[in-house]
């Protein structure tokens, strides 16, 4: 495939990612309170809504810094244009990577419109057994992890296939 259709591509998934946790995060945000508790597998899975001031995993969302927003948002913004600028170089990357960093931009997309608007990202997922409870996330979150994940792939092949030609 050109470069330029798979620029697109890339660009579309990142705009399906993006499309996606907006509309999932509306519905959340317009329809559960915060108290709210939906069950959707008892005892493994529920939809809640939740405010993260914080990054990943609910880092930071104790500090009471006032610049910690302002921060976040501009390291937020950073690491997107890093990412367009990579995904504009996609005739260096194959398949898995391109993927992955797509997944990546679109959620980080989603995640940064979040903290601009509100100061905050609003999390519903929540998954746990008994009384472990991973972390709330939502969708913009689980493509960011997805789109690590094939990252990590693309490297272990990549390695792989430089091992079996030494």
């Amino acid at each position: 495939m050109p470069d330029r259709s798979r620029r697109i591509v890339a660009f579309l998934i990142a705009v399906g990612v993006f499309a996606l946790d907006r509309w999932s995060k509306w519905m959340i945000e317009t329809h559960l309170s915060g108290s709210d508790t939906k069950t959707v597998i008892p005892g493994f899975f529920n939809i809640v809504r939740s405010q993260n001031p914080g990054v990943a995993f609910g880092m930071f969302a104790e500090s009471s810094s006032q610049s910690r927003t302002p921060i976040l948002i501009a390291l937020s913004v950073v690491a997107v244009l890093l990412l367009a600028w990579m995904l504009w170089r996609i005739d260096l990357l194959d398949t898995p990577s391109a993927a992955g960093l797509a997944l990546i931009f679109g959620g980080a997309m989603g995640n940064v419109f979040d903290r601009v608007r509100e100061g905050s990202v609003t999390d519903f997922l929540d998954f746990y057994s008994g009384s472990y409870h991973w972390y709330t996330f939502n969708v913009a979150d689980a493509s960011i992890c997805t789109g690590a994940g094939l990252l990590i792939l693309s490297m272990l092949l990549s390695h792989r296939g430089r091992e079996a030609h030494v």
